[in-house]
């Protein structure tokens, strides 16, 4: 296998040449070590495991001793390959070995080193890290930073690398709500809690601290594992526990709650946990889909009607809010009231009595009314198709629930959930989502919310193979995509990677320049080269600034520069 040249740093072209796979004995190579490909789903449960088993803080203390171990060895790997450069192109060659991995793709910030004076300070962004993934997509955020193993890498790493001990903390993280994942890197001593930090990386027994443990572990499954429930309303999102907070303290009393939200987020089953969470709950829960039920008999299916009120009533009958008495009712769609209706349901609201229809007789009720919509109520009173009064009454306890883009931390916690409910129904068993079907799913915009989502994992488990994995095909099956060429789009939907782009007009200009090019240079060679000449005008000869221009590493430009042989 050949070298890279020593006196550049390899490229990552040049480092995927060390990677190997061993047919005759089933191994895989990297440069002199054994490498081995597993899927991120299992590291992800085992690392949920470790959790619920030891503890957050234990579990942290073993990955991050695992990544120690594993830049320990990448820094043998980096050094012995790259030769003679300097300390920065080591470090970079680093962020190349990582992407090559498939473990983070590094985005340097700012990497100051001085051997001289023993000074190191680093950022880095740390974009599509195989931790955050982990806790986003399988087991869920948690309060403090979750690329623990990443943050030992980098820690060893460098401090191979420099000679002294270096730490790196990560000081932001998606994987506990961040935007970003941020490291940052200094020498030990400079962070005033470095002793406490060190901990991390000592191995300490376990036996002795068990029976604590056992406290804490149950705490952690709550946290970790989070349903945090009304009722069958699943969820672990800042904007569920919102909901959760309001509709727990609207039930232990009678007041009349308003749920708003888009169709699909779930108001029937917010209404359930809230009638199930008061002293109500051993009464009667009546569903009303009030869109459902034709306007000329809306009047009689609510508050009843007697024989002979109408051609066809032959009997005498309660209404849904009779059958409701000392329950609780749950009017959905309420905006789809007749006048009448609206007019009827607004004393029953203030007097807690209703008549039938066709009767004098009133009757005295006790129920708990909960209504809903995903239309403004206001702007229909505005527009004179609901009354005032009415909205008035039932807006005194509103509470709004976000539709589900707007708290995807809840999505994997929901297909666990459906895929449960699913496959004791249908009495199959799947593997779960693959891991581009997960990805499919958290990027997708869910206009039809959490029942979209239910149908959308059903049909998916009946269209999977029993004892295989859901793939996104299953999920999207409209999209007619090749298993082998499926990818997310830059806007995060599911596609096929040979679908032509979007935007027509622009990949006919693309298409224009690239003709020009190969009329009037021909060959690959001197494209490439009047790229590279066109770049470092650009940049006034500033190898890092055009570097950034094209997109690639400093070290990866120096070394086709040089191939080139591009005076800079």
């Amino acid at each position: 296998m050949s070298q890279p040249d020593q006196s550049l740093p390899p490229d990552i072209d040049q480092l995927a040449q060390q990677v190997r796979f061993q047919k005759s004995d089933g191994t895989v190579w990297f440069g002199e070590q054994r490498m081995l490909l597993m899927q991120l789903a299992s590291l992800a449960n085992f690392r949920k495991e470790q959790i619920l088993t030891v503890g957050l803080e234990r579990a942290k203390g073993f990955f991050m001793r695992l990544g120690y171990s594993l830049g320990q060895k990448d820094a043998e790997l980096v050094r012995r390959l790259s030769g003679d450069i300097t300390p920065e192109e080591l470090f970079r060659t680093g962020f190349q070995l990582h992407s090559l991995k498939g473990s983070v793709r590094v985005e340097e910030k700012s990497l100051e080193i001085d051997i001289a004076t023993g000074h190191f300070h680093a950022k880095l962004q740390m974009h599509d890290s195989y931790e955050a993934e982990m806790f986003i997509s399988d087991i869920g955020l948690i309060d403090g930073p979750s690329c623990w193993a990443l943050v030992g890498h980098a820690s060893s790493f460098a401090s191979e690398l420099l000679g002294r001990e270096i730490l790196f903390k990560e000081v932001k993280c998606r994987g506990c709500g961040d935007d970003i994942c941020l490291f940052e890197g200094r020498p030990a001593e400079e962070w005033s809690d470095y002793q406490t930090y060190r901990e991390y990386f000592k191995s300490t027994p376990i036996i002795e601290e068990l029976y604590q443990l056992q406290d804490q572990i149950s705490v952690l499954r709550d946290r970790i594992d989070d349903t945090t429930s009304l009722g069958n309303f699943l969820g672990k999102s800042e904007g569920f526990q919102q909901v959760c907070r309001l509709a727990n303290k609207a039930s232990p009393g009678k007041v009349t709650v308003l749920l708003l939200g888009e169709t699909g987020v779930g108001k029937e089953l917010v209404a359930k946990g809230i009638h199930q969470n008061s002293d109500r709950a051993e009464q009667s829960f009546i569903a009303v889909n009030c869109a459902a039920i034709p306007p000329d008999l809306i009047e009689a299916e609510l508050f009843g009607v007697e024989k002979g009120a109408y051609t066809g009533a032959t009997h005498s009958r309660p209404g849904r809010f009779e059958r409701a008495d000392r329950g609780t009712i749950f009017l959905d769609e309420v905006i789809e009231l007749s006048p009448r209706a609206q007019a009827t349901l607004l004393r029953v609201l203030q007097e807690s009595e209703l008549e039938r229809v066709g009767d004098n007789q009133t009757r005295k009720i006790d129920v708990r009314v909960i209504a809903a919509t995903n239309e403004a109520l206001l702007e229909a009173v505005e527009e004179g198709r609901f009354r005032a009064d009415l909205y008035y009454r039932l807006n005194v306890y509103p509470i709004n629930i976000p539709p589900l883009r707007e708290r995807r931390e809840d999505i994997p916690l929901l297909i666990e959930h459906f895929l449960k409910k699913y496959h004791a129904f249908y009495n199959r068993k799947t593997l779960g989502l693959s891991d581009l079907a997960m990805k499919a799913v958290l990027n997708y915009a869910w206009p039809g919310n959490v029942r979209e989502l239910e149908n959308v994992i059903e049909r998916g488990l009946i269209l999977a193979e029993n004892g295989e994995t859901i793939d996104a095909k299953y999920l999207f099956p409209s999209l007619n995509i090749n298993l082998n060429s499926q990818t997310i789009s830059g806007t995060g939907l599911l596609m096929d990677s040979s679908a032509p782009a979007e935007n027509d007009s622009e990949t006919n200009a693309n298409t224009l320049w690239i003709d020009d090019a190969i009329n009037q240079l021909g060959s690959m060679e001197q494209i490439e080269q009047a790229v590279l000449k066109h770049a470092m005008h650009r940049a006034e000869n500033n190898v890092s600034e055009a570097a950034r221009l094209l997109g690639m590493t400093r070290p990866t430009l120096a070394y086709r520069l040089k191939k080139q042989n591009i005076e800079v």
